[in-house]
């Protein structure tokens, strides 16, 4: 039944974390208790808590979001293209510019999320981001009542599991496998606490984190046993939700029909 979902309905994303400060000592002498509540199962005796404290980015009430890439199809007849672009600055201008999308382009009930761990990971991630800034939820992220069918997220880990609940898979992996060529990144998920709060480089970040967009449409392509995306099928848009707000409605108005 994967394929029942038309491509166009379906808003690819991935999002880059980093712990809420630069270093533990940043933080107050609360907070600094409350991680080390929070991390004593994970460090155990083999790292304090000051130590373990570059992970937290993976916690939202620790962490904070640096980036939303995102990417979606347009199809014209035969023709078809994939394109990317990416939220980021302060965080909640990327929330509320991110909102702003899913609201005004993604809120037609046939319109999906889709990432690679997106249950476990990006979706809860945002939602509680939102939460803390005091940003009401979009309908897409707001799963209360919601039956199991009803919630609008596809997630390609999940997919990969095929009913096993214990599998974890990465996207690199998962990648590899399924003979999808990887795109050259010079970084990694440990890397960018490091990129960005010491070298300061989150152009570096973005385009990690679009790399993973691309990679978790083309992965989700494989699924559905339809072609990979050539490179001229792929567009960057400008890393401006004004400019992406305008090819959105030139590509994809018919979503509120």
């Amino acid at each position: 039944m994967l394929d029942k979902t038309p491509l166009d309905h379906i808003l690819f994303l991935d999002i880059e974390t980093v712990p809420e400060k630069s270093s533990f000592d940043e933080l107050d002498t609360t907070t600094q208790q409350l991680w080390e509540h929070k991390s004593q199962y994970q460090r155990k005796e083999e790292f304090s808590a000051e130590e373990f404290y570059e992970r937290a980015g993976i916690w939202a009430e620790f962490g904070k979001i640096i980036c939303i890439s995102v990417g979606y199809f347009t199809l014209q007849g035969s023709t078809r293209s994939f394109r990317l672009t990416t939220f980021h600055g302060e965080e909640e201008k990327i929330l509320l510019d991110f909102k702003t999308l899913l609201n005004e382009h993604f809120n037609h009930s046939k319109n999906v999320l889709c990432a690679h761990n997106g249950k476990e990971f990006d979706f809860p991630y945002i939602a509680r981001r939102m939460t803390i800034h005091g940003i009401s939820l979009p309908h897409k992220l707001d799963l209360f009542g919601k039956k199991p069918w009803e919630i609008p997220h596809i997630d390609t880990m999940e997919l990969w599991k095929f009913g096993d609940y214990k599998h974890f898979t990465s996207l690199k992996l998962m990648a590899h496998v399924l003979g999808i060529p990887s795109p050259k990144e010079d970084i990694d998920g440990s890397m960018v606490r490091v990129v960005y709060y010491e070298e300061k480089n989150l152009p570096r970040i973005v385009t990690y984190c679009e790399l993973d967009v691309l990679t978790t449409a083309q992965v989700f392509l494989r699924l559905r046993n339809q072609p990979l995306l050539i490179d001229d099928e792929v567009k960057n848009v400008m890393n401006s939700s004004i400019q992406f707000k305008n090819t959105l409605v030139n590509h994809i108005s018919t979503f509120k029909k």
